[in-house]
């Protein structure tokens, strides 16, 4: 289990919370679970999501993602030039492409701020949940969960670090899951007895 990242466990991990809470409202997580499916699955369940802000991948020299205006309706991407990027196909990881013409780009005396690709052909790829994580990114700039957002650094994190810092969580002591598991919930044991000690004293 060690081998596989937290995202891909995450939804399994809200299911069982929601068999014990049963009425879950708000989830907060950091960017490693920013990802379409949980958004989607999340927002679909009716609980909010509330996820952080992540900075823009790629090579800093071309135009931004952002600066290439999406159309919904004609589905169709356009190009700081006006130029429009057409729907081309859905690949296997779930993305719609969207790509230009290349006899659009080839002339332009711009065109190493557009693309650095062979045949002066724009793509941008749009994940087929792509909705999803607008409608946490909107979330994102709302009073209420930029106030649940920063108490996460003081409820969770704090946690997190205690347990590296202070009771030797920064590496495993044991191989094997059972037993990793074994020692990580009497960690976690001992650190609820010593809040509940600090608590009624």
């Amino acid at each position: 289990m060690g081998n596989i990242y937290d995202s891909q466990v995450a939804v399994l991990l809200v299911e069982k919370v929601r068999r014990l809470l049963k009425k879950i409202t708000t989830i907060v997580a950091n960017a490693g679970y920013k990802t379409p499916f949980i958004t989607k699955t999340l927002i679909d369940q009716e609980i909010r999501p509330v996820l952080p802000y992540t900075r823009p991948r790629g090579d800093k020299e071309l135009f931004r993602k952002k600066e290439f205006g999406y159309d919904g309706y004609y589905d169709c991407y356009l190009c700081p030039q006006d130029k429009i990027l057409a729907f081309s196909t859905v690949n296997r990881e779930g993305y719609r492409e969207y790509k230009s013409k290349y006899y659009q780009c080839e002339w332009w005396p711009g065109l190493d701020k557009g693309t650095k690709n062979q045949s002066h052909q724009k793509l941008i790829i749009r994940h087929v949940w792509q909705y999803y994580l607008d409608v946490a990114a909107d979330l994102r700039l709302t009073d209420i969960n930029k106030k649940i957002y920063s108490r996460r650094k003081e409820t969770i994190e704090r946690v997190f670090a205690d347990g590296k810092e202070k009771h030797g969580m920064r590496w495993t002591k044991y191989s094997g899951l059972e037993k990793v598991s074994l020692h990580t919930m009497l960690i976690f044991a001992a650190m609820n007895l010593k809040n509940l000690a600090t608590w009624l004293s």
